[in-house]
């Protein structure tokens, strides 16, 4: 009899005595971390990554930029090709001319950035927030803007074909003489944006009159306001 008892006894144990083991063996297991302290100062391939840096032209392809301040910093002309520019700040940067295209620029903030004839060919700018920068001529073919915030951003003739602006936010951007060909624009928001002389925009998106026929976006904006 006792023979029979001892596994069904064993087999009743068996789930508790898992929890306890695992349980265990999580405690006793090493949580590693990889979050090295930047140096300082933080120089990549001769430009010091900080407020305002002078860095035009400067070669910072595939570089670990991750949450970088570099508000007002002048990266005119600088290749930024695949770099990895997430979390990082670019408030009223300068990148006029410069090549992000492929850079990880998730999250980023790049309000009142000026990126004139900038390029963004591939580049993942999900959820940034670009809110009045100046994107005038820049290239974005096939990046990823999926729920970016751009209200007052200027786009004017900017590629924008076969994008990813799902979800992004342009109120009031200026679209003029641009195009979005083949651009994803899923529950996209395009109120009061500019569209003229840009044919594959999508100008039917508010049964409104369109906004460049009410005047300059000053005047548009002004007659909106008054009573």
């Amino acid at each position: 009899m006792s023979g029979t008892r001892l596994p069904r006894a064993l087999r009743r144990l068996a789930p508790a005595l898992l929890i306890v083991l695992a349980a265990g063996a999580a405690r006793a297991q090493t949580v590693i971390q990889n979050d090295e302290p930047r140096p300082d100062p933080w120089i990549v391939n001769g430009c010091a990554i900080a407020p305002k840096a002078s860095c035009p032209g400067a070669d910072l392809r595939h570089a670990d930029l991750k949450g970088a301040d570099l508000a007002g910093a002048d990266l005119t002309n600088a290749n930024l090709a695949r770099a990895d520019l997430r979390h990082a700040n670019l408030r009223g940067a300068r990148l006029d001319g410069a090549n992000l295209s492929g850079a990880q620029l998730q999250i980023s903030f790049l309000q009142g950035a000026q990126a004139v004839n900038a390029r963004f060919i591939g580049a993942n700018l999900d959820h940034a927030r670009m809110a009045g920068a100046d994107f005038t001529g820049a290239d974005f073919t096939v990046a990823a803007l999926e729920m970016a915030q751009a209200g007052k951003a200027k786009f004017r003739k900017a590629i924008l074909n076969d994008a990813d602006l799902q979800e992004a936010k342009f109120y009031e951007a200026d679209f003029t003489g641009a195009s979005m060909a083949g651009a994803s624009i899923r529950f996209t928001i395009f109120q009061d944006a500019w569209m003229e002389d840009c044919p594959t925009c999508p100008q039917t998106w508010q049964t409104a009159s369109p906004a460049w026929e009410m005047g300059s976006p000053d005047e548009a904006r002004d007659r909106r306001k008054a009573p």
